[in-house]
């Protein structure tokens, strides 16, 4: 009788370690950037390179200038012009109607504004699902590194993820 509730505390032990071992190795890792909590650090403006094969996108770090070099794909799917365009930008919140975006940190965007000379352009922010019928754009989807558009194109989600590159900006 005492060997077998022995026997027993043994399994119960071994399983216990077992379940508190997958859970541990089954939390995902978060990139260093990557915040949802709105009361936390304001994540550093982007700065640098970001490219992607229908685009580059070159942030100084203050926050508000890009230089915008579109392709032909990228401008004729936003309507920005094609090739290189300066101009100021700010990432958005998702307002329902009447309510009006407004501008956000952007690891809580689900917009993106650009704006070259009198001309304003919004993109959406968002990955599109792999079968192209749905996309996704939660908070936590712009981050320090990575700043994906999501749009329509015949009936169709696609997506345009810019990732910073590991080139850096020759600054003098």
């Amino acid at each position: 009788m005492k060997k077998t509730l022995k026997i027993a505390a043994i399994i119960l032990l071994v399983l216990a370690v077992f379940f508190g071992l997958m859970y541990v190795l089954s939390k995902p890792e978060k990139e260093e950037d990557y915040s949802f909590d709105p009361d936390s650090p304001e994540p550093l403006p982007h700065d640098g390179v970001f490219t992607c094969d229908y685009g580059t996108m070159t942030f100084n770090g203050d926050g508000k200038t890009v230089i915008l070099d579109a392709g032909a794909y990228f401008s004729r799917i936003t309507g920005i012009p094609e090739g290189k365009n300066e101009g100021v930008y700010e990432f958005l919140d998702w307002a329902i109607p009447p309510q009006e975006t407004k501008p956000i940190r952007y690891d809580m965007a689900h917009k993106l504004r650009i704006m070259i000379g009198e001309e304003s352009y919004v993109l959406e922010i968002g990955i599109a699902s792999e079968d192209h019928q749905s996309s996704t754009g939660v908070n936590g989807t712009v981050t320090y590194k990575r700043i994906p558009i999501v749009y329509i194109d015949d009936y169709k989600f696609y997506s345009m993820i810019f990732r910073k590159s590991k080139h850096a900006l020759n600054r003098k």
